[in-house]
């Protein structure tokens, strides 16, 4: 059977792979090697199930939009990933790893943040455990983003500001690949998005997938069926989709809607439309759809949403937009506003401006009336209220 899963050797079709420099091979071949084995331990499981309960909240509520659904004629149901502890879905993700570096006996841990959501995730857990954590951060962001950065440092990491290229999430990345280079032995870095080089876009899935897996006994309580007919997630570097989708790769009857920002339009020259804009290229370790000019230099994104100007997407993100098994869709800065406030006045939930990018997905699609639609609302939006009051002049 055709899968839409990774492969044995660490690719999604054509995409994916590591593509990394020789200090970091030890490392990524420790990964390789370990990292299907330690998620599968029973005391992994236990320990990393108990923490989702007790300490993020888990299970998230599946949230019957009433008057959402009224709005758009369809039954519209809100994956709440904003009542995580640490206010997003990150935290998934970062509590697995943090786990995995100690059973690796890493002793230091490193991370790159856009919105600062993963930021905050990963102080989160190395206060949490104990364990020194540093966050690269472009300096941009790190001025759009303020309360996060509070946060971090109140939680005792170090937030080391990204001054070069456009100052945002690539440039973090980038230092933060610079960092694990020049500390391989004791650090392990906390990649916060399904991109990276391989095991890291499938560890990360992996860890995500607790929302599909939810949605599915969620979803057979409510409506007697465990698929819905469709599921929108905002992409950047795409791991709040990748987790509300992977359950549901190979299952054709579910329709995949990601959601890219298309920023001041796809054409404007400020988007970050990598769908629509990107050709096969290599970021940060992998092979994948890249955003760049006719030389390969890697073009400046940018989207009003701090955690979605990724000039790529994840590697499985490029297969299931060639492959065509999800169907993308690119929302400006302006819709993505509107549909934050949108339902911020219907439902009394103040979305991140990230996932209002997957709500207004419900402007641009046509959905039937007996339809289940699953929006994947990926964060809450507290750090987003300095952007939303400055837009709205409130």
């Amino acid at each position: 059977m055709k899968t839409h899963h990774i492969n044995n050797k660490g690719y999604y079709g054509e995409y994916g792979g590591a593509y990394i420099p020789e200090m970091l091979y030890p490392n990524i071949a420790q990964l390789k090697e370990q990292y299907l084995s330690i998620l599968g331990e029973k005391s992994f499981q236990e320990e990393y199930q108990q923490l989702l309960r007790d300490y993020v909240g888990r299970p998230t509520p599946l949230y019957f939009a009433n008057r959402l659904s009224e709005k758009y004629n369809t039954k519209i149901y809100l994956k709440r990933e904003d009542l995580c502890h640490t206010g997003a879905h990150k935290v998934n993700n970062t509590v697995g790893q943090i786990l995995l570096a100690k059973r690796l006996g890493k002793k230091r841990i490193i991370a790159e943040t856009g919105a600062g959501q993963h930021g905050v995730a990963t102080a989160t857990v190395c206060a949490l455990m104990g364990m020194p954590c540093f966050v690269y951060m472009g300096e941009i962001d790190m001025q759009r983003q303020a309360p996060n950065v509070a946060r971090m440092k109140m939680l005792g990491a170090e937030v080391i500001p990204s001054t070069s290229g456009s100052k945002t999430l690539k440039d973090a990345t980038n230092d933060a690949i610079r960092d694990w280079i020049n500390n391989p032995e004791e650090t392990h870095y906390i990649i916060g998005s399904v991109v990276g080089p391989h095991p890291y876009p499938d560890m990360v899935a992996r860890l995500q997938s607790i929302i599909s897996q939810e949605i599915k006994l969620q979803l057979k309580e409510k409506e007697n069926r465990t698929n819905p007919d469709h599921i929108i997630a905002c992409v950047g570097g795409g791991s709040n989709a990748a987790g509300a989708f992977y359950h549901y790769l190979d299952e054709k009857d579910v329709n995949l809607i990601a959601v890219e920002a298309a920023g001041k339009g796809i054409n404007s020259g400020e988007s970050a439309a990598t769908s629509q804009l990107g050709n096969d290229g290599i970021i940060h370790g992998s092979k994948t759809l890249l955003m760049q000019s006719k030389d390969g230099q890697i073009t400046e994104p940018y989207s009003i949403s701090a955690g979605l100007d990724y000039p790529g997407v994840g590697p499985m993100h490029a297969h299931l937009f060639s492959s065509k098994r999800a169907e993308f869709l690119s929302v400006t800065d302006d819709e993505a506003m509107q549909a934050g406030a949108n339902l911020t006045q219907l439902e009394g939930i103040i979305p991140a401006i990230e996932s209002a990018h997957a709500l207004a997905a419900l402007d641009q699609r046509k959905f039937q009336p007996k339809e289940v639609v699953v929006v994947n609302l990926s964060g809450r939006g507290d750090k987003d209220l300095e952007t939303y009051m400055k837009y709205f002049d409130l």
